[in-house]
């Protein structure tokens, strides 16, 4: 999968220590950008013609789409992420703020995107890079539209990647991503390899000030959730109670998977064990755990 480092249990998964301390380090802040060139930046997202795509539909529930700035392949609307040597999309054309900052970090693009979170929207919790070559990589994000409903949690931080900044994610750790209410939330996403550019830049790394850690959840909350979501599975309502334990991990600090292996319970209880083991197959497939 990359560069993820762990000890992991007889299933795969962190303990909820060593889960909670990998957080730092995580998401750091990287170079700050002149406001001028961001809001440049920013009206480019908003009024290039975009072919906006949704993918990756198995990470999320709706209103996550992307369209490519850089590939190997040079086709926008081409936004399933693999290795190879990014070109210019027609896209990035319209755009030549963006394509100035690029440009001007020097780095060594593997993918260039624009990612777009509707509101009321969740990326969830999964990690990223483990199909790709295992060559070093890093994530770097810069935020032109967002709001403060919008946030990243990992290890069980809460994080709102505010704008002026270039953000550096690790994927290669769980994660997930929501806007709970709104505006869209748009980011320039670039997946760059390791080089002299990339170090520079990432020697100015600070840690974010506003990351708050989440409580932790209680048996009682737990059972609390998972009576809550039974409910609405009875009433018919199966897809919504899904959907209310995957928003667990945006709530409290979790031993990692938590919330797959909650719904999968939740299905053993209903008496379905094809949905259960479609939940266990989805865990091990978000968080890179299959063999």
């Amino acid at each position: 999968m990359g560069s993820f480092q762990g000890h992991r249990g007889p299933d795969g998964t962190l303990p909820a220590a060593q889960s909670a301390a990998a957080s730092s380090g995580q998401i750091v802040q990287l170079e700050r950008l002149d406001g001028h060139l961001i809001e440049r930046m920013r009206h480019e997202a908003l009024t290039a013609p975009a072919p906006w795509k949704a993918e990756y539909g198995e990470f999320q529930s709706g209103g996550w789409w992307t369209t490519s700035l850089m590939n190997a392949s040079g086709d926008a609307a081409d936004v399933r992420i693999a290795d190879g040597t990014a070109q210019p999309t027609a896209l990035l054309g319209h755009m030549p703020a963006t394509a100035g900052l690029l440009a001007e970090l020097g780095l060594n693009y593997m993918w260039v995107r624009l990612a777009r979170l509707d509101a009321n929207a969740f990326l969830w919790e999964h990690r990223d890079y483990d199909d790709l070559d295992q060559v070093e990589r890093h994530r770097l994000h810069i935020p032109l539209h967002t709001n403060s409903s919008a946030f990243l949690v990992t290890g069980g931080t809460k994080v709102h990647m505010a704008g002026g900044r270039i953000w550096r994610l690790t994927p290669t750790y769980a994660h997930g991503v929501c806007n709970l209410l709104g505006p869209d939330r748009i980011h320039l996403i670039a997946d760059v390899y390791a080089d002299d550019a990339y170090t520079r830049l990432a020697g100015r790394a600070e840690e974010p000030s506003a990351a708050q850690r989440l409580p932790a959840a209680s048996e009682t909350d737990l059972a609390d959730r998972l009576a809550a979501a039974r409910r609405l599975a009875d009433l018919g309502y199966t897809a919504a109670a899904e959907q209310l334990l995957l928003r667990l991990f945006y709530s409290f600090t979790l031993p990692e998977g938590t919330t797959y292996d909650l719904i999968a319970g939740l299905h053993t209880a209903l008496g379905d064990s094809e949905a259960n083991q479609r939940w266990m197959a989805a865990k091990a497939k978000l968080l890179a755990l299959a063999s």
